[in-house]
């Protein structure tokens, strides 16, 4: 492989990051339907052709833009079924740094599928945390019930400050010590709802 084939394979890898970046924030802001492709090339300095060639089209971006954040917030708020409440939490904490993420799923829960799951391989991305849920459960540790109920819940009581709030949305430029006010209610709310008695 000669310099100009690795310069011009950053250089791709480059736009295509370009490309997720502005769709991300495209989608985020205008919905799936409200997304303008010129909006997102002019963003990425590139070309429908270019984003053509990488995603197919609007629909398929969307899907890579929506999974992957799907996959994000799986891998950098891992669940700890022994400790539902710091999960909680954890998951307060990435709302705050990617609203853009929550934004995202609202967008396909209103536009794509109002009712049931959000996702067709929903079995895969809950798989893990469900097993963790009902052997906890087994253990004694978790109360007993749905392992998907007892995940949807939690999951509920963390975005209560998110941007899908009907009360209020959190920002990570408030003060501190309301978010450690927050985290602290959060965490004794979710623990006394999944412990078991």
């Amino acid at each position: 492989m000669g310099m100009a084939d690795q310069a011009l394979t950053a250089r791709g890898a480059a736009t295509y990051q370009r490309i997720l970046d502005a769709a991300t924030e495209e989608f985020a802001q205008q919905g799936i339907a409200g997304a303008r492709i010129e909006r997102i090339v002019a963003a990425a300095r590139t070309n429908k052709a270019q984003l053509y060639a990488y995603f197919g089209n609007k629909e398929k971006l969307f899907d890579t833009i929506f999974f992957g954040s799907l996959e994000r917030i799986m891998n950098v708020v891992p669940i700890d079924a022994d400790d539902l409440a710091d999960w909680a939490v954890r998951l307060y904490d990435e709302y705050l740094r990617r609203p853009d993420l929550i934004r995202l799923a609202t967008w396909a829960r209103l536009e794509r599928r109002p009712a049931g799951h959000l996702v067709d391989d929903h079995d895969r991305m809950d798989d893990h945390k469900l097993h963790a849920i009902a052997e906890a459960q087994a253990a004694g540790r978790v109360r007993q019930g749905d392992p998907f109920d007892v995940m949807a819940m939690v999951i509920a009581m963390s975005m209560a400050w998110s941007p899908v709030s009907n009360v209020y949305a959190a920002t990570a430029q408030e003060p501190d010590e309301i978010h450690e006010q927050r985290r602290t209610l959060l965490r004794d709310c979710v623990r006394r709802a999944v412990i078991a008695n």
